[in-house]
């Protein structure tokens, strides 16, 4: 399964305790996780300084080793992941991020957040 992660999937694992990679599997089974190149970009950005949402960025970054990453002509991440997103073969998007889920939701793509404490849920459009 495809999954394409904004900037605050990224940070999770720092910013709500999540093991983001651990839990795409347990809801999917084999993932394979990709990012635009302007998420990598606003989590460089974001990564500056000692707060906790630079550290949660810098995890950020680190993690997104774990992807593949992928080109998108819009400038800003959330409407990169939005054009990644509608591309043959995404099956989901992974986004906590309640502006860009209901953007995603409206072009009939199934998004992926947190619901609880410690856990991921697919909502369908």
């Amino acid at each position: 399964m495809t999954v394409v992660l904004d900037t605050n999937a990224l940070m999770m694992p720092v910013e709500c305790d999540i093991r983001v990679f651990e839990e795409l599997q347990r809801l999917l089974g084999t993932v394979d996780p990709i990012v635009p190149e302007q998420v990598l970009a606003e989590l460089d950005s974001l990564s500056d300084g000692a707060s906790e949402a630079a550290t949660a960025a810098s995890v950020g970054f680190d993690l997104a080793e774990r992807c593949r990453v992928v080109e998108a002509d819009p400038d800003y991440a959330d409407d990169a992941v939005l054009a990644v997103a509608r591309r043959d073969g995404v099956e989901y998007a992974l986004t906590n991020d309640k502006p860009l889920r209901e953007r995603l939701l409206a072009a009939g793509v199934p998004v992926i957040s947190l619901r609880g404490e410690h856990k991921l849920a697919i909502t369908h459009p």
